[in-house]
């Protein structure tokens, strides 16, 4: 039979799969029913829903590290979503996961994140402080429960659990709050935690070979990072060299190579020693199985410690940050001052007996992209721009 229904492919799952690996037959299911599809299974129903949304597409236009008018060829959280979701379906593949639910949970990871990255999700958690703060994750949270209207029955995207699940746990701790609902005492799926470490090897070796393409990191401040140092030795390259871009492609190639093998052999054999054989297994363990190797987790521990002080806080990109803050902090005193000057369908949400004007408000700000903050910023403040 040429057609593979729903059937076929969930008996693929079950032999194909590694038994503590979450498969459509066991998933906990979704908020709202709904009619199974005949020819896609769940996750790859969540992992295409998540891709049609606005949000998804927003983040073509919002920072990674550098604003998009810094030039083209520098990640933006489009682009870093999009390698995170490719190392994970690797490290899934690799480890008996399920490829379709690890490739949702990358994709919908930094659905949240608002305009400016880090300095802007920061800034907006320092003016909602007192209206319960900002957070990408629960931000993302939203997004896919609430403010995505694309179903007439159902408000958001209607997820499965076990992506609703790894969005609130998606750091390497949690608090019982955060995760209401979703079982907090359990530990989150495999397919969860190989995508916190595709994450981080994603963000931390692009965001090197962005700082060295702008000239901003001198490779030498970073030869105290033992993984750097060792790469380059089996490269027989020397940090001049670096400034080359073939030679800095394949210097940072073989660096992730390095860190997804790690991560691959440590979690396998973590797996192997804990001998956890189901799903439940995995989850009542006190602890992530899926982790680097105590050697590679202190290199990336010396290795964020130069990005941040040779790159995240150089002038450069300091500058950029102290723009982002008072972009938005200028925005949101304006929309608070004078609601009318938000568009109407905003407007038309504004409840007084529930005092929800600054949330409104945060949601729409966390949704606009770097290009639209600035935009906006110049109709409300240049008198000369046109409103």
């Amino acid at each position: 039979m040429v057609l593979r229904m729903r059937e076929m492919l969930e008996e693929r799952e079950t032999t194909a799969l590694a038994p503590y690996a979450c498969t459509n037959r066991i998933s906990r299911g979704r908020r709202y029913c709904e009619e199974k599809h005949r020819f896609r299974l769940d996750y790859q129903r969540d992992r295409d829903r998540i891709i049609h949304t606005t949000a998804f597409r927003r983040l073509e236009y919002k920072t990674q590290v550098f604003v998009y008018s810094e030039g083209d060829h520098y990640r933006n959280r489009l682009t870093h979503t999009i390698e995170v979701a490719q190392l994970g379906r690797n490290l899934a593949r690799c480890l008996g996961c399920n490829e379709d639910l690890t490739e949702a949970i990358c994709l919908v990871h930094d659905l949240g994140h608002p305009a400016f990255g880090h300095v802007g999700e920061s800034t907006l958690n320092h003016l909602m402080e007192h209206r319960g703060g900002f957070g990408h994750q629960r931000q993302a949270f939203r997004i896919v429960t609430e403010l995505e209207r694309r179903y007439a029955e159902f408000p958001g995207l209607n997820l499965t659990y076990e992506v609703l699940e790894a969005i609130l746990k998606h750091e390497d701790s949690w608090e019982a709050t955060d995760a209401e609902g979703y079982h907090p005492e359990e530990r989150a799926s495999l397919e969860s935690q190989l995508s916190f470490l595709a994450d981080e090897i994603a963000y931390n070796t692009s965001d090197l070979d962005d700082g060295l393409r702008s000239g901003i990191i001198d490779p030498d401040d970073f030869l105290e990072v033992p993984a750097v140092h060792a790469t380059l030795a089996r490269l027989h390259l020397d940090t001049a060299e670096l400034r080359s871009t073939k030679q800095r492609r394949h210097f940072i190639r073989q660096l992730i190579d390095l860190f997804v093998t790690d991560a691959i052999e440590t979690t396998a054999a973590e797996i192997e020693r804990t001998g956890i054989e189901t799903l439940a297994d995995l989850r009542s363990l006190p602890y992530d199985v899926a982790h680097f190797s105590e050697e590679m987790a202190i290199n990336l521990r010396v290795l964020r410690r130069q990005l941040y002080q040779k790159f995240y806080f150089h002038y450069r990109v300091s500058r950029m940050a102290e723009k982002a803050k008072r972009i938005l902090t200028d925005l949101f005193e304006a929309y608070t001052k004078n609601p009318r000057q938000l568009p109407g369908e905003v407007q038309s949400q504004i409840d007084p007996e529930e005092s929800n004007l600054q949330r409104l408000i945060c949601d729409y700000l966390a949704g606009m992209t770097d290009r639209y903050a600035i935009q906006e910023h110049r109709r409300l403040f240049d008198p000369e721009a046109r409103t």
